[in-house]
């Protein structure tokens, strides 16, 4: 998967908005103000922070031995850093449905009220 397949893929998800909060280098995709994806873009080979299940986190890992490690500048327990272009395309949408989904699931009831309604 490239950048751009994976940009269109986040910005598709319900609520989903794309910014640069940190950089001019790292795109960030929230929900509901909330982060579930990071993009350096200028990082090569091109990786990509997803948050996880912690447990299902360490399966990746090693399932995915160097393609799937624990997340760069992130929380190393609730993140992974993906390689995006070493896993197929169907995964990486799998681990986006999957950030995506924790942080819905931990929105506040009133960010739960403003989702619902959009």
């Amino acid at each position: 998967m490239n950048i751009e397949d994976f940009r269109e893929y986040c910005i598709t998800k319900k609520g989903a908005a794309e910014d640069f909060p940190f950089d001019s280098g790292t795109l960030v995709f929230k929900v509901m103000g909330k982060m579930f994806a990071l993009a350096p873009l200028e990082r090569m080979p091109l990786k990509v922070n997803l948050k996880c299940n912690p447990e299902r986190a360490i399966d990746l890992r090693e399932t995915y031995d160097g393609d799937i490690t624990p997340g760069y500048h992130m929380s190393k327990n609730h993140w992974n850093t993906l390689m995006l272009e070493n896993l197929a395309p169907e995964l990486v949408k799998e681990l986006i449905d999957h950030s995506y989904d924790l942080v819905v699931s931990g929105l506040t009831k009133k960010l739960r009220a403003q989702f619902d309604a959009l």
